[in-house]
């Protein structure tokens, strides 16, 4: 491992915004201590939702599954070249940001959506977005609402401390709806006051909603979805500013599941891929060049990952695809060459 021991500064614009960053965040970590401390533990430790089937949930044993668990293995894969050694820290949404701000965890990867006053206030780099969803709504079949504007007036399920929280408030007042809203941070409980009509709508990030009929084992199909996405949540992981050594290897392991799609270098002929006479191909799988080791990793750190965990469409389709308990189409999460927004930035 190569000594990363420089510190790195940010500066603030503002007195005000220096007193509120020493209140609610830690002083930026020094440039390779968050990956030092993480081989030194053999493991490396990642914020999870506690239960959101599809993105991160674990099974009567304690084994995570999901969309954001696989990243973090990813990760695991890229660092150690072993997938397993990962720790999931189930964080509520209350929990989240002091998580990683503290150093609990090393890397976020809990449905956050990368906002700007997230960004420049709570001490935190965003990856690229690895999913694109936004605020939707879940009404009951006989409830008769049909769209937004059947809302006006309505109970409304939702979580505190989100995106989702103050996108409906800024939603109903633009458009002159009231609402009460019913506030629960255990997602559990929010889904059961939802299921059991205590409230006329459940709110989340609409991706996460066809995991809440798949909660209501009974009567998945007395739910709906209403029309339409009413805000942008590009869902991204997170780490702490002032390691930019780290934040890189999260940063081009995101990007390494992107270009090994649209490369057409999977989970499942990554080996054969090994042979491609592509001088791009062999970059990333480290067949050529010394990429990895200006990381500080093994050469073949993109292989690893997408060997043992896939790439983007790999994890994809595992939790999301046909078949699965929760289908969801792609839409925007498609590659840039297919109508979608992912686009991996080259590896080489």
């Amino acid at each position: 491992m190569k000594d990363l021991t420089k510190v790195f500064h940010s500066g603030v614009a503002s007195a005000t915004l220096a007193v509120m960053l020493l209140s609610v965040a830690p002083a930026a970590a020094e440039s390779g201590d968050t990956i030092k401390a993480i081989i030194a533990r053999g493991e490396l430790l990642c914020g999870v939702h506690p239960s959101r089937p599809g993105f991160a949930a674990p099974d009567d044993k304690g084994n995570w599954a999901g969309f954001e668990a696989d990243y973090c293995r990813a990760l695991a894969a890229v660092v150690f070249g072993d997938a397993t050694k990962v720790r999931f820290v189930a964080l509520s949404s209350q929990q989240r940001f002091p998580g990683i701000q503290s150093g609990e965890v090393d890397v976020l990867a809990r449905n956050v959506s990368a906002t700007m006053g997230r960004d420049v206030s709570l001490g935190l780099n965003f990856t690229p977005p690895i999913f694109y969803t936004g605020t939707g709504f879940l009404v009951h079949v006989d409830s008769g609402i049909e769209k937004l504007e059947d809302l006006d007036g309505a109970t409304i399920c939702m979580a505190p401390g989100s995106t989702t929280e103050q996108n409906i408030a800024s939603l109903f007042s633009a458009r002159g709806m009231s609402y009460t809203p019913i506030v629960i941070e255990d997602n559990k409980q929010l889904v059961a006051n939802y299921v059991e009509g205590r409230c006329d709508a459940l709110a989340k990030d609409k991706a996460a909603l066809p995991g809440v009929r798949a909660i209501d084992t009974e009567n998945p199909e007395e739910h709906k979805m209403l029309p339409g996405i009413f805000s942008k949540e590009p869902l991204a992981m997170a780490v702490r500013q002032g390691d930019d050594h780290w934040y890189d290897l999260v940063k081009w392991t995101v990007y390494a599941t992107f270009v090994g799609e649209e490369m057409g270098v999977s989970q499942a002929n990554v080996d054969e891929m090994l042979q491609s006479p592509d001088p791009d191909v062999q970059i990333m799988l480290g067949v050529t060049g010394d990429l990895g080791e200006k990381m500080g990793v093994s050469q073949d750190w993109a292989y690893q990952a997408i060997k043992q965990v896939g790439n983007y469409e790999d994890i994809y389709l595992r939790h999301f695809g046909p078949g699965t308990p929760i289908e969801l189409d792609r839409d925007l999460n498609q590659q840039w060459v297919d109508g979608g927004i992912l686009y991996g930035f080259p590896i080489k």
